[in-house]
């Protein structure tokens, strides 16, 4: 008789590397870094789906409603039903303040005004434009109210 042995890994050994496999592909994701435009776009396009809510909100109510924004985040407010002050749409899930996913990011609009939503079926065209320093994007609205996200050439 002669000796045959079976040839082989052992367990141990496809543990081992299963385990350098995954330490290996744990530190490449952690050192993968988010595309920085990637975030500037997805900020522009929930800008774009709030405001077109926000529009839809003052034609259904009749009061106007204003968008304000900074380096860190917008808000939206309105003149309140019952008495003075302003109404910030706090307890609103679609209208509450935000923050921007891409921080600090630099807002400007053109032509310069302040972007006030009301209850008018055509609206001025407006341009919306959002800067991370690198990248830009912009929000556009036309006289119909429609609003894209396009880039800059």
């Amino acid at each position: 008789m002669t000796d045959r042995r079976q040839r082989g890994f052992t367990l141990i050994e496809l543990m081992v590397v299963l385990v350098i496999i995954g330490i290996a592909s744990a530190a490449i994701s952690l050192s993968i870094k988010p595309d920085p435009l990637h975030l500037l776009r997805k900020d522009a396009e929930r800008l774009a789906q709030v405001l077109q809510i926000a529009q839809a909100e003052a034609r259904a109510d009749g009061r106007a409603i204003t968008w304000r924004a900074d380096a860190n985040g917008y808000r939206l407010s309105r003149s309140r039903d019952d008495g003075p002050g302003l109404e910030d749409f706090k307890g609103d899930p679609q209208l509450r303040p935000r923050t921007w996913d891409t921080t600090p990011l630099q807002v400007r609009i053109e032509p310069r005004q302040t972007l006030v939503l009301n209850a008018e079926w055509i609206n001025p065209p407006l341009q919306v434009l959002l800067s991370d320093g690198q990248h830009s994007l912009s929000l556009q609205r036309d006289a119909t109210g429609a609003l894209r996200v396009v880039s800059p050439p």
